[in-house]
C-alpha cells in the first residue's frame, strides 16, 4: 500500500513540507540508521577488541555486538529526531522524507536496538556495561537536545573517550585504559564532530541547528577540526612510556601534512570536500594508531 502525501505536524517541525508517496522498505529502514558511521565506529570497536584480545571469540562478539546495537539505535534516533527539519528542507536523501521508512518503525527500531545494546553491554560486565550505556546515552542526548546547543561537542568527546574503556573493562580483571589513551580518543571524536558537520552547516542553520560548529562557521570549524585531531595525534605520540616509535612518527608526519592541507586551502561555501576529506584522513590515521597503542598498553 502506498503512503499518501503527508505534511509535518507542529511537533515535528515549524515549517511543514510534503514528501513523496513511496512504499516503505527494509532498505529504507536500514538507510535511516546511518549505516556508514555505524559501521565505522563498530569496526573501530572490533579492531580494539581484537587488538587487546583476552576474552575469546564469545567475549569479543558480545562487545562488538553491543557497540553495533548502540550505533544502530543512535542512527535511528537521529533520523527520527530530525524528521521535521529534514522534511521542511526537502532532504531527498532521507528515508523518512521520501516515505521509504515510517516514523513509527524507525522509533521502534531505535528503542529495540537500544534494549539489545543494554543487554549485550551488561553481559560484558557490570562496570563495562555501565560505561558503554553512558556513552550511548550521551549520543542520544546529542540527538534529542545538545546538537542544537554550544555543547554539541560534549557527547562526542565523552562517547569516544569511553569506547576504549568499554573494550578494556570487559577484559578479565576489568582494567581501565591509561588516561592519555582516553583523552586521545575524546579529542579524535570531538574533531570528527566538527569535520562531520562541515557539508551540512548551511542546511543546519536554516533548520535551527546551532551547535558549536554552526556557531563558529565553516572556516573556523575546519581549523578546530584539524587542530583537534592533530592534538589527538600528539597525545598518542607523547602519552606512552618509552621512546617514540617509528609508527608514531609516521602517523604524526601524515597528520601534520593533512592538517596543513585542511588549513591552508581557502574554504568557500561550496567547497568543503578537500578539508573534510583531509580531516577525516587524519582521524583514520589516529584511529589506526589508537588501536596499535591499545594493544601495547593493555
Amino acid at each position: 500500500m502506498k503512503l499518501s502525501a503527508t505534511t509535518t505536524t507542529a511537533s515535528d517541525g515549524a515549517h511543514a513540507a510534503p514528501f513523496d508517496s513511496s512504499r516503505p522498505t527494509a532498505a529504507g529502514l536500514l538507510r535511516a540508521c546511518h549505516p556508514l558511521p555505524a559501521a565505522v565506529v563498530t569496526g573501530l570497536a572490533g579492531s580494539l577488541a581484537a587488538a587487546v584480545g583476552g576474552r575469546g571469540l564469545t567475549g569479543g562478539a558480545l562487545a562488538v555486538g553491543a557497540v553495533a546495537a548502540g550505533q544502530l539505535s543512535i542512527g535511528w534516533c537521529n533520523d527520527r529526531a530530525d524528521m521535521g527539519r529534514d522534511r521542511a528542507a526537502g532532504r531527498r536523501d532521507k528515508p523518512l522524507v521520501t516515505g521509504e521508512a515510517l516514523p513509527g518503525a524507525v522509533a521502534a527500531a531505535a528503542i529495540a536496538a537500544l534494549a539489545v545494546c543494554v543487554v549485550l553491554s551488561v553481559a560484558c560486565g557490570p562496570v563495562a556495561g555501565c560505561v558503554h550505556v553512558a556513552a550511548v546515552a550521551a549520543a542520544w542526548w546529542y540527538n534529542l537536545h545538545l546538537k542544537r546547543t554550544a555543547l554539541s561537542w560534549l557527547p562526542y568527546a565523552l562517547a569516544f573517550a569511553l569506547l576504549p574503556a568499554f573494550v578494556t573493562l570487559a577484559l578479565p580483571g576489568g582494567p581501565w585504559p591509561p588516561l592519555w589513551l582516553m583523552a586521545a580518543a575524546g579529542l579524535l571524536g570531538t574533531g570528527a564532530h566538527f569535520a562531520n558537520v562541515l557539508p551540512d552547516i548551511d542546511h543546519d542553520l536554516r533548520t535551527g541547528v546551532h551547535g558549536l560548529p554552526q556557531r563558529l562557521g565553516r572556516r573556523r570549524s575546519v581549523c578546530v577540526a584539524a587542530l583537534l585531531v592533530l592534538a589527538s595525534s600528539l597525545v598518542l605520540l607523547i602519552g606512552p612510556d618509552g621512546p617514540v616509535t617509528r609508527q608514531g612518527w609516521a602517523v604524526l608526519t601524515v597528520t601534520v601534512l593533512l592538517c596543513a592541507l585542511a588549513l591552508l586551502r581557502p574554504v568557500r561555501d561550496a567547497d568543503v570536500r578537500l578539508p573534510f576529506l583531509a580531516t577525516m584522513g587524519i582521524a583514520a590515521a589516529d584511529a589506526a594508531h589508537l588501536v596499535l597503542l591499545t594493544a601495547a598498553v593493555v
